[in-house]
């Protein structure tokens, strides 16, 4: 597993510039949000998503996080059919922050175009996802720091 700074980023995923994530599964893509994500928007107290049998577009919002701090849009990675979503989100929303690569897991669509989707992403450990993150993760300390000032 890929680790920059304080935030894991494994290796073996594919990343959205949304902070979006996708595991290729056999036939079936499994969707969430970063590490980095979901410690920006900090206690995630609500998740909303498609049911099964939706469809979904590449890079396009499909649900939503909610936090004290602020509402955020959810991107898909690929397109396709929801095939499932994370039912235990509605009962603890907070397991996308507990553990966003596994239990914190939003949906599974069987992907329409995966190999031209993927081709768009970035993959987990190359220097152009690490040279991206590390720029985000900057971009955002920079953000927190002006805030401050005002």
């Amino acid at each position: 597993m890929g680790k920059l700074e304080d935030y894991e980023l494994p290796d073996d995923l594919y990343y959205t510039t949304e902070h979006s994530w996708a595991k290729v599964e056999g036939d079936s893509v499994v969707v969430g949000v970063t590490d980095f994500a979901q410690a920006m928007a900090e206690k995630i107290q609500a998740v909303q998503l498609p049911f099964e049998g939706e469809s979904v577009e590449f890079m396009k919002p499909f649900g939503t996080l909610e936090s004290g701090k602020w509402t955020g849009k959810i991107y898909a990675p690929v397109s396709g059919e929801v095939t499932a979503f994370n039912e235990g989100l509605w009962d603890d929303a907070s397991l996308v922050n507990k553990d966003p690569y596994s239990a914190g897991w939003m949906i599974k669509i069987t992907p329409s175009n995966l190999d031209e989707d993927l081709s768009k992403l970035m993959k987990g450990g190359t220097d152009e996802f690490v040279q991206w993150q590390l720029a985000e993760i900057e971009r955002v300390k920079k953000e927190v720091e002006e805030s401050k000032k005002e």
